[in-house]
């Protein structure tokens, strides 16, 4: 019912992968937004309604909004107060305030309504469709026209609709009209109709509908007229929900018999210069609720989106067809499953595929429908996207049926990164986070920061959306073995907002290579998931290339220690009632594939421990290519060929141990491997194909053999890995071997007592001090001690790292080298001055060269021999310098835990 504005050149979308450069052309009324896009999701303060708007329309700087209600009120925390506005408001364009432009729309019996909004094309003339017999108490019959400049009825048009208009379309000479009536006029016209633009007056018009009519449009040409609405025929053809008729006769030009679902409608039409497109709502089963875009000329499909959630209007506007619907599967396009209801939503006018923009309202009163339309008004050059409809919020803050959406102004920062950081050999760090949402930029540029340092280390650009936020990653080879760092990233858009920095993630850097994890690498595994995130709701891949991340649901218990590989790492706990991880990232799971994880558990109610299924927060409707445990504690690995097919071993496992378990399916048919042992095959080589998602510890079970109790696991896993290629029984066992092989173990120890010296001071002690100084002249030294474990039993130190942080007062660095040397005298925290400071040994045991300004991490690696000889016992060291320059840390009584100095030891086979 609304026409869009004349189009502009196409813009290009670029979505890059992972670390891959962005090559942007930014439309200029939006440059801070990924294009094409051309609005921020911001939304502005405005003007609300008490009850549901139903039509919108923009002339002159002005926005028209009709519906049903009584008064407006002003946006919270906004100035002014309510006043009546019934059935209509005129609200200024560029601030969201009532103009001075009031239409009371009224009816002596019943409730008056506006329904439908349309200017004339010289945007002098506003026509008011609906269900009132006044406005501003001058006699009308749901039809009236308007004098834009003026705001009065113009009494010269006189039409006479006897029931409800819920559509309207003008060209220069004629009203097209589509609702409820079966008469106009007191003339047969069945729910469309066609009047004069000047006086009202019937025209011969006839496009005779059985069902009531909810859009109707006129294409650029002027020549046919798109009907839409409920109807299966048009002048007795066969035609449902949609048709293309004549303009001057109303004669069929195109008709769609089975074109739309039965149980489908057509709620409105819109036109851009290339074709047209339609807004659909289904009601059951089998419906179809998505939007159709069809070519002009010819009226045939271009493309249909197949999205489950009533679409209630649809805007096209420079290449984007802009949509509000609560569109809440949209799985058969390839994109999110069921689930969370999205009700704006943005996609290319040439395909499919949704962009990067998704402001959200409710559902809200009425209906529960959510926004039901949509028009774009302009002021001083910017752009504004107003919605209308029945919602109650908007982008989670409190806001009643109207909001609108700027081409400028994007202020809204992304959210905030969720990163951890993994070491599997010396020399590299691989930093991963789960990429940011951003409701109208999909193309982000994230910064890495190292031991708190001001300055990133890496840039990294990366896409995502609300449904599709793919793990980002950079590798740091810049890193020493045995030693410690920590990791932050900030997300930023294109207008330059910053979200605040992630959560720290530390890693130790080994001095060998991790075996477990570093063979399931080689081996192909392309989603592994280790489970050693200490924060919701990211759960990262950590295979040599992917990006398949997974999200915990309803926050599972992390960091579960032993884990089951030998020395490293922690599992993740599920409770056996609603805990889960599900995957981020939508697949196929090809013919060959193998499944592997460790497990432990002592329940009697069995449960899913690893499987693929069509949903992700839901439980699925198609699952398979999963491994189940039975009450009684056997395992279950099953396919669907149209029949379950299902290896189960005979031995139970619930003995509250961890055990490995490996599934795979290839040409040679299934085979279920339990702690490197092979349990049982099946010559099945097919399963169900669809895409869908991994899970851990939970989804649906439902028509399968030894169903458990629960489809939900309560125990523990680990190690979760899914291969494209069968793994063989030796990679298989050499997997199990490695995991109880044993492996380096990483101790942290804090220093147990610190403080300095200072020649400037002789008696001053300044062992409560929340800093340390170093310099040779005029003298500072900085003592430390450790008190140190022994080592693991069949292990012995391999590395030993110190680790520092420089405080924040300006010029804490240091140019000079600061060496780090054995304390040999006696020394406490409580007692050391200058004057009785104790006696250094030599030679030292490591150095920084040199540290510069600005409050960040650093390390030093430490004669690993010296170490190890105070192992069970104190370890006291020194920091000293030669030169003029002071350098300032943070002592163990700081408040920055984070700074507090401490020792990295790394233990391992001899």
């Amino acid at each position: 019912m609304r026409r869009s504005r004349g189009a502009a050149a196409l813009l290009a979308l670029s979505l890059t992968a992972t670390g891959a450069g962005l090559g942007l052309a930014l439309a200029p009324q939006a440059a801070a937004i990924t294009p094409p896009v051309a609005f921020t999701a911001d939304a502005l303060s405005t003007w609300q309604p008490n009850g549901v708007v139903w039509a919108l329309a923009e002339a002159g700087g002005q926005v028209f909004a009709g519906g049903t209600f009584s008064t407006v009120r002003p946006p919270a925390g906004g100035s002014g107060s309510e006043r009546q506005a019934v059935n209509f408001v005129a609200l200024d364009a560029a601030t969201g305030a009532p103009t001075s432009c009031e239409l009371s729309f009224t009816v002596a019996s019943g409730t008056a309504t506006v329904r439908a909004l349309a200017l004339s094309p010289d945007k002098s003339t506003l026509y008011a469709g609906g269900y009132f017999g006044a406005v501003n108490g001058t006699a009308v019959s749901s039809l009236v026209a308007v004098d834009v400049a003026s705001c009065t009825v113009k009494t010269a048009f006189r039409p006479a609709f006897a029931a409800t208009v819920r559509a309207l379309a003008v060209t220069g000479d004629t009203v097209y009209a589509g609702g409820d009536f079966l008469t106009v006029a007191g003339q047969p016209r069945g729910r469309f109709a066609a009047v004069g633009a000047t006086d009202g007056a019937l025209k011969p018009f006839t496009a005779d509908a059985d069902e009531p009519g909810r859009a109707v449009e006129v294409t650029p040409d002027g020549q046919n007229v798109v009907l839409g609405g409920d109807f299966f025929t048009v002048n007795g053809a066969n035609t449902h929900a949609l048709a293309v008729v004549d303009a001057s006769s109303g004669a069929l030009t195109k008709a769609y018999p089975g074109f739309i679902e039965t149980n489908s409608v057509v709620k409105d039409v819109a036109t851009d210069d290339t074709g047209f497109y339609t807004a659909n709502e289904g009601t059951g089963g089998g419906v179809f609720d998505g939007r159709i875009a069809l070519d002009l000329p010819g009226f045939g499909q271009r493309w249909r989106d197949t999205c489950l959630g009533a679409t209630q209007a649809v805007l096209p506007y420079r290449q984007v067809l802009y949509s509000a619907s609560h569109a809440h599967d949209c799985s058969s396009v390839g994109e999110f499953p069921d689930g969370q209801r999205h009700h704006l939503l943005a996609q290319p006018t040439t395909g499919t595929g949704k962009l990067g923009w998704a402001p959200d309202t409710n559902d809200g009163i009425g209906e529960g429908i959510g926004p039901r339309v949509m028009t774009v008004g302009s002021k001083n050059g910017v752009e504004y996207l107003w919605v209308g409809g029945e919602f109650t919020t908007v982008n989670g803050a409190a806001q009643q049926s109207l909001t609108r959406f700027a081409s400028t102004g994007d202020t809204g920062a992304p959210t905030v990164p969720v990163a951890s950081a993994v070491s599997f050999r010396p020399g590299e760090v691989q930093v991963r986070w789960r990429t940011s949402l951003d409701l109208d930029d999909s193309a982000l540029t994230y910064k890495v920061y190292r031991n708190g340092a001001a300055t990133p280390i890496a840039t990294v650009t990366a896409d995502s959306l609300f449904f599709k936020r793919p793990q980002a990653s950079w590798t740091d080879t810049t890193v020493a073995a045995g030693q410690s760092y920590t990791y932050r990233v900030t997300a930023t858009d294109a207008a330059g907002n910053t979200s605040a920095l992630s959560a720290t993630a530390s890693v130790t850097v080994p001095t060998t290579v991790d075996g477990y994890p570093n063979q399931v690498r080689a081996d192909g595994a392309t989603q592994y998931w280790r489970y050693d995130e200490s924060a919701l709701p990211f759960v990262a891949d950590s295979s040599a290339g992917g990006n398949r991340a997974g999200v915990h649901l309803n926050a599972p218990a992390l960091r579960q220690t032993p884990g089951a590989v030998s020395g490293t790492g922690t599992a993740i706990g599920f409770n056996g009632t609603d805990t889960q991880v599900y995957g981020d990232h939508r697949q196929s799971v090809g013919s060959t594939y193998s499944i592997e994880t460790w497990f432990r558990t002592n329940t009697t109610r069995g449960g899913k421990l690893f499987g693929f299924g069509n949903n992700q927060s839901r439980g699925s409707n198609q699952y398979d290519k999963h491994i189940y445990m039975t009450n009684n504690g056997r395992l279950v690995y099953g396919v669907y060929t149209g029949a379950t097919r299902t290896v189960t071993t005979a031995t139970a496992y619930n003995d509250n141990a961890w055990h490995h378990v490996v599934a795979t399916q290839g040409p040679g048919g299934m085979t279920l491997y339990v702690d490197g042992v092979q349990k049982g095959t099946l010559a099945v080589t097919t399963h169900e194909n669809f895409s869908g998602y991994w899970h851990a510890g939970g989804d649906s079970l439902g028509g399968w053999p030894d169903r458990p109790t629960s489809e939900y696991w309560a125990g523990q896993l680990d190690e979760s890995a899914v291969y494209p290629t069968v793994l063989s029984a030796a990679q298989v066992q050499n997997h199990y071997a490695l995991a109880t092989a044993p492996a380096d173990s990483v101790v942290q120890v804090t220093a147990a007592e610190d403080t300095y010296a200072n020649a400037g001071a002789p008696g001053t002690n300044y062992g409560t001090s929340s800093s340390l100084a170093v310099r040779g002249t005029s003298f500072y030294t900085s003592y430390l001690r450790f008190d140190l474990p022994a080592a693991p039993a069949g292990t012995v130190l391999k590395a030993a790292t110190l680790g520092v942080r420089t405080s924040t007062m300006s010029g804490a660095g240091t140019t000079d080298t600061v060496s780090v040397v054995p304390v040999t005298g006696a020394w406490s925290e409580s007692g050391t001055t200058y004057t009785n400071r104790p006696s250094l040994g030599a030679p030292a045991l490591g150095a920084y060269p040199g540290i510069p300004d600005g409050s960040a991490a650093h390390t030093a690696t430490l004669t690993t021999g010296s170490v190890a000889a105070a192992l069970g016992g104190s370890l006291g060291l020194a920091l000293t310098s030669p030169g003029t320059d002071a350098l300032w840390l943070w002592s163990s009584e700081a408040q920055a835990a984070e700074g507090t100095p401490r020792l990295t030891l790394t233990f391992g086979a001899p």
